[in-house]
């Protein structure tokens, strides 16, 4: 068997070599996905970010059970920050999801941003098409938490979960400028804490001057994930929204956006490739580059250089 088939007919071990290979910029990476391009498009992706400390993990946790309960194959990725020093994931959210362990249809990868900004790994929209190409029903993406920057996963996630939760501040201010745009459902977590209510109303208030997406208004739901309270109205409303979104083109919408980025960026790495090796390759744009820090040449000048030897 191949190994696309092998990732096809869900196998852990060709699973985790291709994402291994994605992530390394294998090219054999590359040449994998577009075997297994046509078979993708069945999954939902779920995003769920928010900032660190809201409780992610134990709700991403809780929502595998759900889905499993329900018999639904289940693929979760979730992103952690770069170790400064291995450029590894620090946190290990496979630890902290043994539960799902001995379950076959659970599979979880911890992804290290490796610098990369926004809360994705670059490797994440690769990673999810490969789930998506194993046949798991549903793709939870899990996000580092890096506050309001982080809104470069709804052009990822059919649907977005922005948690929040009480004590850690202003936490409605802080989502003024980015992620109260990117949520499709609020989930207020440790809604056992003091502050609770005034938090749910403040996040209500804003709600209110905001625009509803395409004729839906994100609510806002409780939950305390520790115990699971709250998850089945979180699973019901995640429906709703999925519903919803079968029944206009939001959801088409998003996938043009999202893959009009992803052509744009896929582009720009393969041009990228393209005008350095024309132009000497690495070490003539390492010459280069100390030319300019040496200020001997100007960059706007050194990059129409290069165009121009790439025949650009």
């Amino acid at each position: 068997m191949d190994w696309a088939a092998q990732v096809r007919s869900g196998d852990v071990r060709a699973l985790a070599r291709a994402i291994s290979a994605i992530e390394d910029h294998d090219p054999q990476a590359e040449e994998l996905l577009e075997q297994l391009f046509p078979f993708t498009g069945g999954a939902f992706l779920l995003g769920v970010t928010g900032a660190p400390g809201t409780g992610k993990s134990t709700l991403v946790d809780r929502l595998a059970a759900a889905y499993r309960a329900v018999g639904r194959s289940v693929g979760i990725i979730a992103v952690d920050p770069t170790s400064p020093y291995t450029g590894g994931a620090l946190l290990g959210d496979r630890i902290r999801m043994q539960g799902h362990a001995g379950d076959a249809g659970v599979f979880i990868r911890s992804m290290a941003t490796r610098g990369f900004l926004g809360g994705l790994a670059r490797a994440t929209a690769d990673v999810a098409l490969l789930l998506d190409a194993a046949g798991k029903q549903m793709v939870i993406l899990e996000t580092v938490g890096v506050g309001q920057d982080e809104v470069d996963i709804v052009r990822l996630a059919d649907c977005t979960l922005v948690l929040v939760v009480p004590g850690l501040g202003d936490e409605v201010q802080s989502m003024k400028a980015g992620l109260m745009e990117v949520a499709d459902i609020f989930v207020l977590n440790k809604a056992e804490r003091e502050g609770a209510d005034q938090l749910q109303q403040q996040v209500e208030a804003m709600l209110e001057l905001a625009p509803a997406r395409g004729g839906w208004k994100p609510p806002v739901l409780r939950t305390t994930a520790t115990e699971g309270t709250g998850v089945p109205q979180l699973v019901e409303a995640i429906e709703k929204f999925r519903a919803h979104g079968d029944c206009t083109a939001d959801r088409q919408g998003r996938a043009v956006a999202h893959w009009k980025e992803r052509l744009q960026m896929l582009l720009g790495e393969h041009l990228l490739e393209r005008v350095v090796q024309r132009s000497g390759g690495a070490g003539a744009l390492e010459s280069l580059a100390r030319d300019v820090a040496e200020r001997r040449v100007n960059p706007y000048t050194a990059v129409r250089e290069m165009a121009t030897r790439a025949g650009i």
